[in-house]
Formats: structure tokens, sequence, C-alpha cells
């Protein structure tokens, strides 16, 4: 009798607390701006992400944020009352989907855990900048940039570093972000205050390649040996509008680009496909669906597929309840019932620190 699909959250978190591992490597890769060698810290190290409710009564504020982004999903003149209608509207069902994975999204909880990590490391592998000290920058939920802002000078920081929490850039996510961080210094006027640089992209990073690559191979000799070569990895990415896409937006491409990279790794050992999720409203999205794809390859009879969350950095809303609670439940009425699925989650916040640490290049700073 074959076992129930399971589930495979290996998030390296054992590496985490692993000098050796990493130390040489922020030695090697930590390169402030010109201006920030000049002079010691603070350092402010700022990771930007799309945030999320830390309970459910903030669902609605957080979805009209979403909703009334241009730069995430463009709805024209009527921008702010089509969004907020979107929101009001969807905000019933999403609320369910927090309440099911526990009311509130963890997203907080992980940056926090990586950022003061993070600097820990910072502290003692570059004192030139030290002390380091860690902001988390949400896009649509507490806090938010303009607080982050306000807090950061409230500590005297001098220099900073924005850090995007997105693999591959896309528009709607890191430049959303990127330019919250500009609109909110103009806003303050505080554009001398603090000297900026900027990792806006990482997605063919060795440590973040490599970090795939062995997981995969963990989950795959979890399977019978006569049956490794034939199971199928799905690498499942959050989907984007097709209007974004056909303005030049690079993430595709670079999504892509991470997925052909793990593969390279791992030697083409395995069928793979590169499949979307999340998608939202009745226009035409990048595709195909992740839940179509993983029904019809059970209707071949492909019973054996391993989920990789190939642009997700934490666990939230669309890991905790489109994975493992919509995606898996749907593979089993399309009929896995007994067989070997796994989800090979990539990474929690606080597991990759290791491994993604960037030289920053000096004339990349906000405008």
């Amino acid at each position: 009798m074959i076992n129930s699909p399971r589930i495979i959250r290996n998030g390296l978190r054992n590496f985490l607390y692993n000098q050796r591992l990493f130390s040489k490597f922020l030695l090697s890769s930590m390169n402030l701006t010109t201006e920030a060698k000049k002079s010691n810290g603070p350092t402010g190290i700022v990771f930007l992400n799309m945030g999320g409710p830390s309970q459910l009564s903030e669902v609605k504020n957080f979805l009209f944020r979403i909703f009334t982004d241009s730069d995430l999903i463009p709805l024209g003149s009527m921008q702010k009352w089509l969004g907020s209608l979107i929101a009001k509207l969807r905000t019933p069902k999403v609320s369910n989907y927090y309440r099911k994975i526990g009311g509130k999204s963890p997203i907080y909880r992980w940056s926090k855990l990586q950022a003061e990590e993070v600097c820990k490391i910072l502290d003692k592998t570059c004192p030139k900048t030290a002390p380091h000290k860690p902001y988390i920058a949400f896009r649509y939920s507490a806090p938010l940039t303009e607080s982050v802002l306000l807090e950061m000078l409230n500590n005297n920081i001098t220099n900073a570093v924005a850090f995007t929490l997105y693999p591959q850039y896309s528009c709607s996510t890191t430049g959303s972000s990127l330019n919250e961080l500009h609109n909110q210094i103009q806003r303050l006027n505080i554009h001398d205050e603090i000297n900026w640089s900027v990792v806006d992209r990482w997605p063919t990073h060795d440590g973040l390649i490599n970090a795939f690559k062995n997981n995969i191979i963990e989950t795959l000799k979890t399977y019978p040996e006569s049956d490794r070569n034939d199971v199928i990895i799905l690498f499942t990415a959050h989907s984007l509008p097709m209007s974004i896409v056909n303005r030049g937006d690079p993430y595709p491409l670079e999504v892509a680009a991470t997925v052909y990279a793990v593969m390279e790794k791992l030697n083409f050992s395995n069928p793979y496909r590169l499949v979307w999720q999340s998608q939202v409203g009745p226009s035409t999205w990048l595709g195909p669906q992740t839940d179509h794809v993983i029904t019809n390859f059970t209707r071949m009879g492909k019973r054996n597929i391993i989920l990789v969350p190939i642009s997700f950095v934490s666990d939230h809303i669309e890991t905790l309840f489109e994975l493992d609670l919509k995606y898996i439940a749907d593979a089993k009425k399309s009929g896995f019932n007994g067989a070997g699925i796994f989800l090979l989650f990539k990474i929690y916040l606080g597991n990759w620190i290791i491994f993604y640490h960037f030289s920053i290049p000096p004339d990349l700073t906000i405008p």
C-alpha cells in the first residue's frame, strides 16, 4: 500500500547557525557603497517584501493596498475605485484562507528572524559598517515603508542597504517596493539623510541554485530507485498578468533562468515543468496554471511529483494554503490517493541568510 501524499519542508535551518559555512562568503561579498565605506555604522539592512496580515481584521486593508497598487495589478484610471471594490469582495474569501492557516501570515515572524540573524553575522564579519540594524519594510502591511524610514532616522542611520526578498525582479514586486521607498523618501524630504544601496534581484545566485539542487536531490532519494528518474519536478512560481509581461517585465525570464540553472546542476536528470499559481481575476496571466498541470498529470497516470516553489522566500498564503491545502487536496481528488507527491519547500526566512549576501554595485542607488 502506498503512503498518503507527503509534504517536505526542508528549509536548511541547520545551516543558519553554522558560522563556518557562511562567514567567509559574507566577508567576500559584503560591499557597501563608497560613501558607506568612508564612515562607520550604524548601517540599516532593510528587507523588502509584500508583507501579510498579522490578524484577520487586517485582511481588508492588506487587500486594499494590493489592488490599488498599479505597479502590481494595473487597473487603469479607475484603479482606486475598482481596487477598493475588488478588495472588499475578496476579503471574506481571503480571510477564510488565512483562518485555515492560523488566522495570520507568518511572514513577519520569519522576516524578523532573518533580519536579526543577518545583522548579528554582519556585525562580526563586517566591522567597518557595524553596528548593523535590521528593518522590515512591507509594501502592503505593517511595518510600512514610511514608518520604517522614520524609525531609521530616529536611530541615526546614515547608510542603508535595501535588500529585496524577491529572487526574481519584477516591476510589480521589487519595482513596486523600490518605488514606494523612493516616494516616501521624496515625501519626507530626506534625500541626503541616508546613503542607499540596493540589491534588487538574485535569480541565479550560486547559493540559491545549490540550495534548490541539494533539497531536490535529498527529496528524490526518498523515492524507490526504480522510480527516481521518472519523478516530475514542477517548479511553481507566482503568476503575473500578461499586460505586465507584454511591457517587457523581466520576471518570467528570470524565473525561467532560476529553473534552468537548477536543472543544469541536476544534469537534467528528471522531467520538469515551470508552472504558475495565484492568478486573480478574469484577465490573462502567465500559464500554465499549477493546479491544472497537477490535475492533467494525475489523469495521465503520472503519480510522482515534486512541487518546488521557485519564487517564494517564506511561508505565506500561497504556500501554506494553495500548495499545502488546495493543490495537495486537489491532487488527491484527481487520483493521487496514495501516490508520492512531495512539496519541496525551498526556503524559510532565516534559512537562506548564509547564501544570499551580494556585492552591491556603487552606482546602484535609489534616484
